[in-house]
């Protein structure tokens, strides 16, 4: 199904401004009756028939400018791990969302070696 375009939307605002009913505009237009109300509501609520714009998904709880912290906090401490990066920055997200966010700017990190030896290590 296509989108209804603002010539047909402009058409639909002109004729419910000067009374038709919205079954008659509905088979002029060749929408639904539901579409010809929708815009009619979107019109007087909005005063535009323009449509609403799409929801993009959701928000990243970390801004941009966190991320350039995380990143610069990177270069200064390339051993940090990610969850001592949530911890000093005050980050409100889980460590793979971080790792995801890090990955996808690009950055590598390296943890810590572990300082204990192992059971099978020779002395």
């Amino acid at each position: 199904m296509l989108p209804i375009t603002n010539s047909e939307r402009e058409t639909i605002v002109f004729h419910k401004q000067n009374g038709e009913t919205n079954i008659n505009i509905a088979r002029w237009v060749r929408v639904s009756v539901c579409s010809v109300a929708r815009i009619w509501r979107l019109y007087l609520d909005t005063g535009s028939y323009e449509p609403r714009p799409q929801n993009s998904g959701r928000k990243p709880k970390v801004t941009e400018s966190q991320m350039e912290m995380v990143a610069e906090k990177i270069a200064e401490q390339p051993d940090i791990t990610l969850g001592e990066l949530i911890d000093r920055l005050s980050l409100g997200i889980s460590e793979s969302a971080l790792c995801r966010r890090v990955a996808a700017m690009g950055l590598s990190y390296k943890k810590k070696l572990s300082t204990q030896k192992r059971k099978n290590d020779q002395m």
